[in-house]
């Protein structure tokens, strides 16, 4: 898809990055692949400058490395990045927590994204994977931060990449995710924000070992 050329520079350039984005997050571009400006510039019919501009948020948002003297490639996902990704999902999202378990909110976004996995057939499905990490960003968008908003979607790119590069992802039912939800969801509404704190790490925990557990394989 050619973007708009009536967007302006700036917006040529989000479109590029967002097209690209979205193609590295569902596996359309694989792992490892090459993303030369050259490449993006005639796939996308903008100027060299605006592919290069795209290729370099995209850097910057950890879904493409840039090595000396080589292209920019789409990262392939490592057990040791997968732990760091999901430890650090647990930080960010345990002390939005015990925010709100300090004040008993629970963000009605949360709720409505797991009344949405509630309504799923039984059994494990690729189309739980967008209701629950809007589950877990109401969480984190619940406490009111925009900059702390800003840093946890892109760690969920990375989240994305993962399960994109990972085929034989170990997904859970809909059922029993909606249920580890709702426990955080009941902890935080009584004011226990060490138990919703300690439930998530055990509910991420398992979502890490699934991936982990399939790079091996």
């Amino acid at each position: 898809m050619t973007p708009d050329r009536s967007l302006g520079v700036v917006g040529i350039v989000d479109a590029v990055t967002r097209q690209l984005r979205a193609g590295i997050l569902t596996g359309e571009i694989p792992a490892d692949a090459p993303l030369t400006e050259a490449k993006v510039s005639e796939s996308f019919g903008v100027a060299r400058p605006s592919a290069k501009a795209a290729i370099e948020q995209l850097v910057a948002s950890g879904l493409l490395v840039r090595t000396a003297h080589r292209s920019a490639r789409v990262v392939a996902i490592e057990p040791v990045m997968v732990h760091d990704v999901y430890r650090t999902r647990t930080r960010l999202e345990s002390a939005a927590l015990r925010e709100l378990a300090a004040t008993r909110t629970v963000p009605a976004a949360a709720a409505d994204a797991n009344s949405q996995l509630l309504r799923m057939p039984a059994g494990p499905s690729t189309e739980t994977v967008d209701p629950d990490l809007r589950f877990h960003t109401a969480l984190i968008d619940g406490i009111g931060s925009e900059r702390t908003s800003r840093m946890y979607r892109s760690v969920l790119d990375e989240v994305r990449l993962c399960m994109a590069q990972v085929q034989g992802r170990r997904l859970l039912d809909a059922a029993l995710i909606a249920a580890q939800h709702g426990e955080i969801l009941d902890a935080v509404a009584a004011g226990d924000g060490d138990r919703a704190a300690a439930l998530l790490a055990a509910h991420l925990r398992s979502a890490e070992d699934r991936l982990v557990e399939a790079l091996g394989e």
